[in-house]
C-alpha cells in the first residue's frame, strides 16, 4: 500500500451505495442538532446496517479489496498463532476457540490445519462477524482447503451464550472499533463532531487547537464482554498500534487515523461513506489497562517479529522449504513482510490477556515487553 491524495473514482454504482449511506449520515446530523460525534460517523460509515462498510457485501480483504492481512500474506503467520493456541489447549486438556472477524476465513482454515497436525484440535471453532459477505467467503474458503474441518466451524451473531474454556483470536479487530476524536485546547479535549460542508461532510471547526488525536470509549465495556466470555484460558489480540506514551507523543500531533480504498493510504475519512475502510492505531497500553479492569491478565505483550520468532517461525520456513524448494524466494519474501522492522514486524504488536492460566505463553519466551505498557 502506499499513502497517496490520488485516489481512483468509484464507478457510479458505488457512488449510489455511498449516496445511500451518506443520506442516512444527513438524516443523523439533522435530528443531532446540526452535528454528530465523529465516533458515530465512523460506526455508520463501517457498521450501518446493509451500507456500512463491513456489511454491504463489498470486497474487502486480498487483491480485489482494499488491503491484505497477514494471514492473506503467509500461512505462517497462522501457523505461529496455530503453536501458541496448542499449547493453551494441550495445557487446559482441550477446550474452543473463538475468532472474532475472521476475515477471507485463511486464518482460520491455516490455523486448524496446523492444530490438526499437532494433534490439539479445539472440540468447537467458533467464528463471530457481522459480515454476511465474509460470512460466505469464510465457508468457501473451509470448503475448499479444509473441508473434513467444516463441521467444527460455527458461525455466532453474538458472544457465545456459555463462557469457553481455551482461546479467543482477534487479529486487525480493535484497529476497526470506532474512535472518539479529540483536539487539545489549552490542555482540555475538545470531542471533534461532523457535520454537512456542501454535498460532502466536515469536521466542525476549532480554535486554538495544539493536538489532535483518538481513543476508544467502548474499550473497557467491550473488554468486559470478552472476559465475561472466556471463562479459562488466553485471549490473543493482534494489531497495529503502540504504547501510550508513544502514541499521544507530540511528534504524532495528526493522531492516527487512516482510510484504506483500493490499497492506496489516505487521511480522509469522510470521503465515500460505506466504501472505504476507516481504521485507528490501538494503544495497547489502554487495552491492557482495560484487561485488567476487567479481571484479566497481562500474559504477554511483544512485536509482532519477536511473537513469530518465539512461536517457530524459522521452523515452519524450513519445513515449508524442505516441501517445495522452489518456493524459496517467495517464502523468504513473507518472512521478511511479517517480521522486518520497515514492513510489519515493529508495527504490529501482540498482546495476551488471560483469565485463570498461569503457564507462560510460547509467544513470549524470547522477548516479553510488558514492562513498556
Amino acid at each position: 500500500m502506499r499513502f497517496t491524495d490520488r485516489l481512483p473514482t468509484p464507478p457510479a454504482e458505488a457512488l449510489a451505495h455511498s449516496e445511500q449511506l451518506a443520506q442516512r449520515i444527513r438524516a443523523a446530523i439533522t435530528t443531532n442538532d446540526g452535528s454528530i460525534p465523529f465516533r458515530e460517523f465512523m460506526r455508520m460509515a463501517l457498521y450501518e446496517p446493509g451500507l456500512g462498510y463491513y456489511v454491504a457485501g463489498l470486497r474487502k480483504i486480498g487483491k480485489e479489496g482494499d488491503f491484505i492481512t497477514a494471514p492473506e500474506i503467509s500461512p505462517l503467520f497462522s501457523q505461529c498463532l496455530a503453536n501458541q493456541c496448542a499449547q493453551v489447549l494441550a495445557e487446559l486438556g482441550g477446550g474452543d476457540m473463538l475468532e472474532l472477524g475472521a476475515g477471507s476465513g485463511v486464518m482460520a482454515a491455516d490455523m486448524l490445519l496446523r492444530l490438526e497436525t499437532l494433534g490439539c484440535l479445539p472440540a468447537h471453532y467458533w467464528i463471530l462477524d457481522l459480515s454476511p459477505e465474509l460470512r460466505d467467503r469464510q465457508r468457501q474458503t473451509l470448503q475448499a482447503t479444509a473441508p473434513h474441518l467444516l463441521a467444527r466451524v460455527e458461525w455466532l451473531d453474538t458472544l457465545p451464550a456459555e463462557p469457553i474454556r481455551g482461546v479467543i483470536i482477534g487479529n486487525e479487530v480493535l484497529d476497526a472499533m470506532p474512535v472518539e476524536l479529540f483536539t487539545l485546547v489549552n490542555g482540555a479535549r475538545v470531542i471533534r463532531q461532523v457535520e454537512m460542508q456542501g454535498a460532502g461532510f466536515g469536521l466542525t471547526a476549532v480554535a486554538g487547537g495544539t493536538y489532535t488525536s483518538e481513543y476508544n470509549p467502548a474499550l473497557p465495556g467491550w473488554m468486559r464482554s470478552m472476559a465475561d466470555t472466556l471463562e479459562t484460558g488466553v485471549m490473543i489480540l493482534i494489531d497495529y498500534g503502540y504504547e501510550q506514551k508513544d502514541y499521544y507523543h507530540p511528534d504524532r500531533s495528526q493522531g492516527t487515523l487512516i482510510c484504506h480504498y483500493q490499497h492506496r493510504v489516505h487521511d480522509n475519512p469522510l470521503l465515500w461513506p460505506g466504501l472505504q475502510d476507516i481504521t485507528a492505531s490501538v494503544d495497547f497500553t489502554a487495552v491492557a489497562e482495560a484487561g485488567v479492569d476487567a479481571g484479566l491478565e497481562l500474559a504477554g505483550y511483544a512485536t509482532q517479529a519477536a511473537f513469530l520468532a518465539s512461536s517457530g517461525l524459522e521452523e515452519l520456513f524450513l519445513a515449508a522449504l524442505e516441501a517445495n524448494p522452489a518456493n524459496q524466494y517467495p517464502l523468504a519474501q513473507q518472512v521478511r513482510t511479517l517480521s522486518l522492522p520497515s514492513e510489519m514486524g515493529e508495527r504490529f504488536k501482540v498482546i495476551a490477556l488471560s483469565k485463570g492460566f498461569t503457564p507462560g505463553l510460547v509467544g513470549f519466551r524470547l522477548a516479553d515487553q510488558r514492562h513498556r505498557l
